[in-house]
């Protein structure tokens, strides 16, 4: 295994995105372009080889010159970023490795640690089996120990990680029900489908709708099963009119008599040291309850709650924007634990308001 890359000031991680035309490579390369520690070497797109970035991504107008090269001209790096469709990064993953030391797969992958699981919800064999046990599932409030000085994280689910953080608390603090169901109802933006357009995403078909695409076996039910080790969990997925964001809703039974300040207590040992998970909980004001419209553009989790003592019904709430926190904000994260950077490196954005 290679050594963590030597950092100091004239030192930068050397570092590429194969895949960087779509919405989550660009979001990779937004966030690294204002990471102190990082020079960007090489950004790929078989498509838009020889484009300048901006053609694709306009918001990066002036703040680079990169173009799209081929993935076959790739060098080696300290860092690759796979941000390639689900299934492609698996075919060419001893590859990439011989590129660089460190990977971070922002695809389904290498999610999932039972090859078992994988046939079922993806329905097709793994074709790198022996790599799955080589990644750590990479969402850091639940792994960051295990990310530290890793040399290979997975990428994770956008509602895999809205559904996991607004249950984390509920199930370290031992006040879920194991003999209920636990159901996530989850509200998404368009952006979930990427940059390649559909039928479903057509925008006649898809402006002003509530639409219910996955009312059962969504794949990232399988993530938050493993995350939270439950078997009693379900998600239930909406496509609503908005571009960015996941709203995850989910609806738990504790015992009776589990009041505010239980809850209280649960949500501030688990977040309460946490960088980029908020705890938004008022009594009053239109802002009292998470929203997914101010966390656009951020690596932020706001996770909130309400509960009805008399029966021991909780609804537990997580906002996130699907490209952030739950694809290039976590990944970037990822990568300032594997190599002993400052966790918040490059992710200090706040969103805007209004």
């Amino acid at each position: 295994m290679s050594t963590q890359p030597n950092l100091n000031s004239s030192n930068r991680v050397r570092v590429s995105i194969v895949g960087a035309s779509g919405y989550t490579g660009g979001e990779v390369l937004r966030l690294l372009l204002g990471h102190p520690q990082v020079e960007i070497v090489q950004v790929t797109s078989e498509s838009n080889a020889g484009k300048h970035v901006y053609s694709i991504h306009p918001n990066l107008r002036k703040l680079t010159n990169l173009q799209f090269v081929s993935s076959t001209t790739l060098q080696p790096v300290d860092v690759l970023f796979l941000a390639l469709p689900h299934g492609e990064a698996q075919k060419r993953i001893e590859h990439f490795a011989a590129l660089a030391p460190y990977l971070i797969d922002l695809s389904a992958d290498f999610r999932l640690y039972h090859l078992d699981v994988y046939q079922k919800h993806y329905e097709e064999a793994h074709l790198a089996p022996t790599w799955v046990e080589k990644f750590v599932y990479g969402l850091p409030e639940i792994n960051r120990e295990k990310l530290r000085g890793a040399h290979y994280a997975s990428g994770v689910g956008c509602n895999a990680t809205a559904s996991t953080l607004a249950l984390l608390p509920l199930v370290k603090a031992g006040l879920i029900d194991p003999q209920r169901p636990i159901t996530v109802d989850l509200k998404v933006g368009s952006s979930e489908g990427g940059a390649t357009s559909s039928p479903a995403s057509h925008h006649p078909e898809r402006s002003g709708v509530v639409r219910t695409f996955a009312a059962v076996g969504h794949r990232h039910e399988a993530e938050v099963a493993q995350s939270l080790a439950l078997n009693n969990v379900y998600l239930t997925v909406n496509s609503i009119e908005l571009v960015r964001g996941v709203m995850a809703t989910a609806q738990v039974f504790a015992a009776p008599g589990v009041d505010d300040k239980t809850l209280w207590k649960a949500y501030r040992a688990a977040y309460g040291e946490e960088s980029f998970v908020r705890i938004v909980h008022d009594k009053t004001g239109i802002h009292r309850h998470p929203e997914p419209k101010w966390l656009a553009g951020t690596n932020f989790a706001d996770v909130g709650w309400e509960v009805q003592p008399e029966t021991g019904r909780i609804v537990a709430l997580c906002a996130i924007d699907n490209l952030g926190k739950g694809a290039a904000g976590s990944a970037v994260q990822c990568m300032n634990l594997m190599l002993g950077l400052p966790e918040t490196a490059g992710l200090g954005f706040s969103g805007l308001h209004p």
